[in-house]
């Protein structure tokens, strides 16, 4: 059975000083994601990088990486720095063979992520 998809957002210091979104998700991502993902990334400030944080998500489908992808290449138009941490090794690998590390970059934890973006 499908877990439904919450997400959140945060605002956390970078390792300058600066600002950074967090955008936090939970359960699986699939095509019924689309206001958790798309809908949250539309209310945060383009003007800051955002980190997206999958470590409480179970389970991505196609439709769901589709999803990503749409909010990445948003993100890119944008100009915005992006980086996704928390994903099993799975799911790095497929993000990575679908070709998301060109618009985000991977990071096993949030610390990592956050001193590199």
């Amino acid at each position: 059975m499908q877990t439904e998809t919450k997400a959140t957002v945060d605002q956390i210091a970078d390792s300058n000083g600066g600002r950074v979104t967090v955008l936090r998700f939970s359960g699986d991502i699939s095509s019924s994601s689309h206001d958790a993902l798309l809908g949250t990334y539309t209310t945060v400030s383009k003007s800051q990088p955002v980190l997206l944080d999958f470590s409480k998500v179970e389970y991505i489908n196609s439709s769901g990486i589709a999803l990503v992808i749409q909010m990445l290449m948003e993100a890119n138009k944008n100009g915005q720095k992006i980086a996704a941490f928390g994903l099993t090794p799975h799911f790095q690998k497929v993000f990575t063979m679908v070709g998301i590390t060109k618009y985000a970059s991977l990071y096993p934890d949030e610390g990592t992520a956050r001193t590199s973006i």
